[in-house]
């Protein structure tokens, strides 16, 4: 039987229901899930996909111009951002959300020319830098008041390790911690406070002997994804391999309190593999848990929520399914301070055409978690183009969400907490750095290509875009 007909089976078995569970299939669970093979069969059908794109040359570091530094910001008009006008290439899609700067990834220090993860630090006095996961490292930029990425240099990926596009970011007070899948990688910790006298004249090559703090106690060295709590100064792998190893792939801690004395106080494997994580000191509705340690995993087929306040004991709080569930990919919470809400994504709903995603429209599921041990699912949006999500992180009522070939996604989720069905979630811009499948049914294409992820953070309102195949794009809302 096949795997996507065995899932739209299942998923026919479920109605879907304002605030109702669906408790895990155990059965499901343990052969899809838990032994790996829905793992690997997603993970061969991107590296298929992105070999086929290598081979075609749409890596190739020339195959894509700069931006001019010339322009100063190409307006969206018409729903159209025209940086090479009368270029199909070079005409971006678009709804409130303005181009100022595009730079390839080999511009941007990568000889291999793939993108994958991102993530931001603004430095005490104001000014912004991003750092860019590609498949042979990190790059670093600043992001200019004018919104033009200045190249500062590169941290090369970790000597032992081949390639790998699977590479994540996160930041930890002025670090940003890197992660990724390639075999004997380990965690690098790099602070980015070292660029803030780099002479963009000389960008800096930066080595992993002297730049960088160093962790790798995880199995075969590799882990999927990185995820930090600044509050309790700790970092959390998630993903490593193998899946029988002691942690089972679970969530690995990190205690940053001592750099130069990195260690893992414990993990939490009941659940098995984490593909990534949100962790929180609570302070939400639910009264049991105030002041605790939380973690909300994204563990494939469910959302489960872990305390984590004994670094050497967690427990899980509750483990929980839904209609459409193909693989559960990421989430964030709507509030940081009061925990009441959270959307999700499913990256393989849309691709196997299950639940919710089966026409192939991207699918925001939301949830209530005002009772961490018993949440309840009770709504979604859905989008108005074809494709997959990917990352998405949620900023002052807006959800940023990197949904491949359909580019940046900004959706108003405000009207959650008081209509969770999501009813009144909207989409206010998008930015399309994809147009290759513009003329595709539905307005896009399901595949894994374009916009893996994207930094929504700077108080100056730049966003920046890590896209797989062209480079990074900054671009900003649109003036009223």
């Amino acid at each position: 039987m096949r795997l996507s007909f065995r899932l739209a089976a299942i998923a026919a078995l479920c109605h879907y229901a304002t605030a109702k569970q669906i408790e895990v299939d155990t059965e499901v669970d343990a052969a899809l899930y838990a032994s790996g093979v829905m793992h690997e069969k997603i993970m061969h059908t991107k590296e298929t996909w992105w070999a086929s794109r290598r081979k075609s040359g749409i890596f190739s570091p020339s195959q894509y111009k700069r931006m001019s530094a010339d322009i100063d910001v190409v307006r969206c008009v018409d729903g159209k951002a025209k940086l090479t006008p009368g270029d199909p290439m070079y005409e971006f899609s678009c709804s409130g959300l303005d181009l100022y700067d595009f730079q390839s990834h080999f511009d941007l220090g990568s000889t291999t020319g793939e993108g994958a993860g991102s993530w931001g630090w603004t430095s005490p006095d104001g000014r912004e830098f991003v750092a860019i996961a590609q498949q042979d490292g990190t790059s670093f930029s600043e992001v200019s008041p004018q919104g033009k990425l200045i190249y500062l240099g590169r941290l090369p990926q970790y000597p032992d390790a081949e390639p790998s596009l699977w590479r994540e970011i996160k930041g930890y007070k002025s670090y940003v911690v890197i992660g990724s899948e390639a075999n004997y990688h380990g965690i690098q910790i790099f602070d980015m406070a070292k660029l803030l006298d780099v002479d963009p004249a000389s960008p800096v090559t930066y080595n992993n002997e002297d730049d960088i703090y160093y962790w790798n106690e995880l199995p075969v060295g590799r882990s999927h994804n990185v995820v930090t709590n600044e509050e309790k100064n700790y970092a959390v792998a998630v993903g490593a391999q193998p899946r029988n190893s002691t942690c089972r792939s679970g969530l690995i801690f990190i205690d940053l309190t001592d750099m130069e004395n990195l260690s893992s106080p414990g993990c939490a494997a009941e659940d098995g593999y984490v593909h990534d994580a949100q962790c929180l000191v609570y302070r939400g509705p639910d009264e049991r848990y105030v002041g605790t340690d939380i973690c909300y995993g994204y563990n494939e087929d469910t959302l489960t929520i872990y305390n984590v306040t004994d670094k050497t004991a967690p427990k899980i709080l509750s483990r929980i399914s839904y209609e459409g569930a193909a693989y559960t990919h990421q989430g964030w919470v709507l509030d940081p301070e009061w925990q009441h809400y959270l959307v999700l994504d499913d990256e393989y709903d849309e691709y196997d055409a299950v639940g919710p995603g089966a026409e192939g429209y991207p699918i925001t599921y939301i949830w209530d978690v005002s009772d961490l041990e018993n949440p309840k699912q009770t709504g979604y949006y859905r989008a108005g183009r074809k494709g997959i999500d990917h990352n998405q992180f949620v900023h002052d009522g807006f959800s940023y969400q990197s949904n491949y070939g359909g580019g940046l996604v900004i959706l108003d989720v405000s009207s959650i907490p008081e209509d969770p069905t999501g009813a009144g979630v909207k989409q206010v811009a998008f930015f399309d750095i994809y147009p290759e499948d513009d003329d595709a049914e539905g307005g896009g294409s399901i595949e894994f290509s374009g916009t893996w992820s994207h930094y929504p953070y700077f108080k100056s309102g730049y966003i920046v875009i890590n896209t797989i195949e062209r480079g990074a794009y900054v671009v900003k809302r649109s003036e009223a």
